[in-house]
Parts: structure tokens; C-alpha cells; sequence
């Protein structure tokens, strides 16, 4: 286990990216962003913890000044990759992160979904294209006889070249694939139609234990339900049988996460699946559940005294 200094001037630090540090009055995505880790930072400040707000390429900070770092809107990472591992790389040996880093790398490449898929976690139907391979699409959908599917990177966000392919536009995106898979593994899924017709169902799960869920629908002709394409977000009360799918995945992982999002749809069979578990730094919707904000701040509140019991004991 990492081990902050013995100078630490800060309990936690919250991670951001350059672009969401200040607020903005006229941009409403960059608000929100300012908004909700504003919220995060001040449950850690009512709970006595000392909380800064910085980018995670800060060249200036002294992560070992921190007792803990949480990881919340860094959404340049899958842009700057590279960069990051080597960050990662390297704070970790100054201070906890939040969610640890082998959950990070875990979770940072789609082939994580095989290893729940192993565990019993109902997951979409995938097929991996690793990085090299010598195909073309219109052999992979031969093979799987798949007439409609998704198209996507195996280290991702934000629906990063994501496409939806059908077999009349599979040459067209031919020359994209083949740069891709170059540089990248890609992950093909069948087209999911209940995402667009019901929509996707995002679970908080904090330590472990559900919190709250919201909705997200696509806007009309769009297949893609993030906010980035003008999908909606609503409040959404999930079954008994969607919260304890949820808490299963996130029991599944390699350890315990201190946040987790589970995103959840009905598959084109009726049946409850997983979409994607969010552990680095997933959108949590604080600001249509503010209470939630303070569940997080405890739970890095118990991290933080964990880690001091244990640098106590032999």
C-alpha cells in the first residue's frame, strides 16, 4: 500500500482535468462538471478533511503532500494515455489513490468484461479484435453473422470512435478500422436496440452498496445516450433485481471499489446486462443526488483512517 509523507498539508485531493477547473456561467457542461466535484469537496470539508481540487498533470503539486488523491472528472486520460500510465506509474508510490491503481488498470481496458463475464455478470455480446490482427469488418460480421453492431475502442471514453456499422457502411469504415486497429485493440458488439428504445440505466454503487441510479436516453437518431450527443438524464428507481445486479458486478471486481458505476441495460433477449463498469472517473450525477455527495466523503473518510490504523501496526 502506498504511503503519503510524513509532511502531508492535504487529506485529499480531487482530480480534475485543465479544462473543468474553474466554472463557467455560459458553458452548462462545464458547470455541471465545476458543480458536482464542488459538491464532493464540500462534504470532504464538512467531515473535517482538508480537500484541494487540482489537474491531474499538475507539474507543481507534491502528490506526496496528500494523504489521498480521488479521481473524479479526469476525462482527458484515454486522450493523453500514455502520459497518464506514467503518471499513474508514479503517484502511486506517494499517496492512495481512490480508486486504487489496480483497479484503474483494471478498468481502464475493455477486456476487463471478460473476466466478469467468467464471474457470472451477465454481459453484452462481444467480440475482441486485438491490436495487429490482419481482418477486415467485412470478414468479422461474416463470421459472427452479425448484421448490426458497434464498433469501439478497448481503451475509451466518452464514445471515442464509436461506430455504428451496418452491412452497407462497413467498406466506408474500413480505412478508420484498419488505422485503429493498427495502434489498438477494438471491441465489435451486436447493436443493442433497447438501449435506444428504453434507454440505459446508470447504478451508483459506493464501497460496495447501491446509492442511486439514473436514465440516460439518446436523443432522437442518435445511438449514443451520453450528454456529449444530447442524450438526457433522468431519475430512475431501480428493481430490487437491478440493485443486486449492480452490487454483484462491483462484487466481482478485484477488490472493492470506493465508487463504482454500473451501466445496465435490457439486451435484445429481455435480459438484465452489463454494459460498462465505470472505476476511474464516472459522471455520478451528484447534482440530481446531492446526498449521495456525502456517502463518497465517509467512505474516503474510512479509506484514509484504514490506511492510518494500518501504518500503525507492525
Amino acid at each position: 500500500m502506498s504511503r503519503a509523507s510524513s509532511k502531508t498539508l492535504y487529506d485529499v485531493v480531487i482530480l480534475t482535468d485543465v479544462r473543468y477547473l474553474n466554472d463557467s456561467k455560459i458553458d452548462h457542461y462545464k458547470h455541471n462538471v465545476y458543480y458536482e466535484d464542488r459538491l464532493v469537496y464540500h462534504a470532504l470539508e464538512q467531515i473535517g478533511l482538508k480537500t484541494l481540487r487540482l489537474p491531474w498533470d499538475d507539474m507543481f503539486f507534491d502528490w506526496s503532500s496528500t494523504k489521498a488523491i480521488l479521481f473524479r472528472s479526469t476525462w482527458d486520460y484515454f486522450d493523453r494515455f500514455d502520459e497518464f500510465s506514467d503518471w499513474l506509474e508514479q503517484v502511486s508510490d506517494q499517496t492512495l489513490l481512490l480508486n486504487s491503481e489496480t483497479l484503474i488498470r483494471w478498468n481502464i481496458d475493455k477486456h476487463y468484461l471478460l473476466d466478469l463475464d467468467q464471474k457470472g455478470i451477465h454481459i453484452a455480446e462481444s467480440h475482441f479484435i486485438e491490436k495487429g490482427a490482419k481482418t477486415t469488418l467485412a470478414q468479422i460480421h461474416d463470421i459472427l453473422n452479425w448484421k448490426l453492431t458497434v464498433l469501439k475502442p478497448c481503451i475509451s471514453g466518452a464514445a471515442r470512435h464509436t461506430y455504428k456499422l451496418t452491412s452497407e457502411t462497413l467498406e466506408e469504415h474500413e480505412a478508420i478500422f484498419q488505422e485503429l486497429i493498427k495502434k489498438e485493440a477494438m471491441l465489435l458488439q451486436p447493436f443493442q436496440h433497447n438501449i435506444v428504445n428504453k434507454g440505459e440505466i446508470s447504478m451508483m454503487v459506493f464501497n460496495g452498496h447501491f446509492s442511486h441510479a439514473v436514465l440516460k436516453t439518446a436523443k432522437a437518431g442518435e445511438f449514443r445516450v451520453q450528454d456529449d450527443f444530447g442524450g438526457s438524464v433522468s431519475h430512475y428507481t431501480p428493481s430490487e433485481e437491478e440493485i443486486k445486479f449492480s452490487e454483484r458486478a462491483v462484487s466481482a471486481c478485484p477488490e472493492i471499489p470506493i465508487y463504482a458505476r454500473v451501466d445496465m441495460f435490457e439486451d435484445n433477449n429481455g435480459k438484465t446486462t452489463l454494459s460498462e463498469l465505470e472505476l476511474i472517473e464516472p459522471e455520478l450525477w451528484f447534482r440530481l443526488h446531492k446526498e449521495a455527495a456525502m456517502l463518497l466523503a465517509q467512505g474516503v473518510l474510512e479509506r484514509i483512517r484504514s490506511l492510518g490504523d494500518m501504518s500503525h501496526n507492525p
